[in-house]
């Protein structure tokens, strides 16, 4: 044999065993199992990964190098809880608790009462008008309003003025109306067509099938919250407020400039050991059946409030551990001090009128109007003319440093 010939010989057996042993080690099979490849049928290929996460997202080729004894890193488990992400009542279905009315103090008491009592346990209803793309993308501040069906004249006037919504450098204002449906029915079906008409061209309400009434309060809050935590993963800051005030974004925007997250921030016109009304021509009386202490928590007054968002999913899960109470800004308050956090009392929210004396020119004063962040009370037609003279050029001696 010529040696030109053997050389070539060799160099073709040795480039033959060398993509052997890379085959071999590549494979992770001995020498052995290789030779018995051909009878074996090919392995499966290997899964597609799953679509990770940004920030659980890892190499594939991160565990190349790594000895065989080590085990690539398993991803934990989503230990968040989960919630429900839509709104999961769809009937109602709730009979009176007949248990009351076997109790001797349960048939002295007046028949709202008595009415409140048999169906308290009915907490949440059906939504008959839902808008939960209110709370898509980061909203800075959800403005809420209580209104009721009848009062849409309350609720145009609010949509021209505070109720705007809007971008103020880069934080989202978004607005809401919170009702329940028409307290007499003969009047319930016109007046649902007529609010369906509104929602249709603002696209503004959420609606749930309970009748509008002083005691059902509680129950507009409790359903708000709930479907707060259900919709609503990036809200910073709630205002929650009557339908007869006025209100300035702009002070409140101010006011929460310098505010920090998890401050479980709560703010408004605060009442401290305020007792319960135990004469019964007041629109707030509570017989002491109901409520036996002698003073409640420090609670806010409900026409107006601040509240952040993380703290309101908070109460929302307290609000199911107690029983609803009939009025819903002393209920929060109940909430709030089983949470041990204390509401703050600010000058800006004059929830009974800058001063309490309602016929004082102060009462109608724009300038301290233009000072404050909210003040109660207000009718259409007030709220218009008060928002256009605070708006103007307006030339008061000072501006009160109440921010």
């Amino acid at each position: 044999m010529f040696p030109w010939k053997k050389t070539i010989y060799k160099t073709v057996c040795l480039s033959f065993l060398l993509v052997i042993t890379v085959t071999v080690l590549q494979r992770g099979m001995a020498p052995s199992q290789f030779m018995q490849g051909q009878q074996q049928k090919d392995p499966p290929p290997p899964e597609p990964l799953k679509t990770q996460k940004r920030d659980n997202a890892f190499s594939v080729t991160s565990t190349f190098w790594k000895s065989k004894k080590e085990k690539a890193p398993v991803e934990e488990e989503d230990v968040t809880e989960k919630h429900t992400k839509s709104w999961d009542v769809t009937t109602t279905n709730c009979s009176a608790n007949q248990n009351f009315s076997k109790m001797d103090w349960f048939k002295g008491l007046e028949p709202n009462f008595q009415q409140f009592l048999l169906y308290r346990h009915c907490r949440y209803f059906p939504m008959l008008i839902n808008h939960p793309e209110k709370c898509s993308g980061d909203v800075y501040l959800l403005i809420v309003v209580k209104s009721i069906i009848t009062q849409h004249d309350r609720r145009e006037a609010i949509r021209r003025t505070w109720g705007r919504e809007k971008e103020v450098e880069g934080k989202k204002i978004r607005t809401l109306f919170l009702l329940g449906t028409a307290s007499k029915e003969e009047e319930r079906a016109n007046y649902q067509k007529l609010l369906d008409y509104e929602n249709h061209i603002y696209k503004d309400i959420l609606q749930w099938d309970f009748l509008d009434s002083f005691f059902n309060l509680t129950l507009k809050e409790v359903h708000f919250l709930k479907w707060l935590n259900i919709y609503c993963d990036s809200v910073r800051y709630i205002f929650k407020g009557d339908d007869d005030v006025f209100v300035s974004p702009s002070n409140i925007l101010e006011f929460l400039e310098d505010k920090k997250e998890g401050e479980d921030l709560f703010v408004g016109d605060v009442l401290y050991k305020a007792k319960p009304i135990r004469k019964k021509e007041n629109k707030y009386y509570i017989p002491s059946a109901l409520y036996n202490k002698s003073i409640y928590p420090p609670y806010a007054g409900g026409g107006g409030f601040i509240m952040d968002g993380p703290l309101a999913k908070r109460l929302h899960k307290t609000s199911e551990t107690l029983e609803l109470y009939p009025i819903d800004d002393v209920f929060l308050g109940m909430c709030l001090e089983v949470l041990k956090v204390s509401p703050i009392g600010h000058e800006g929210f004059k929830t009974f009128g800058i001063v309490k004396n309602k016929n004082s020119k102060m009462n109608k004063e724009p300038c301290f109007f233009r000072s404050m962040l909210v003040v109660h009370k207000l009718l259409p037609p007030e709220l218009l003319q008060m928002w256009d003279l605070v708006h103007s050029n307006l030339t008061c001696s000072r501006k009160l440093n109440i921010l």
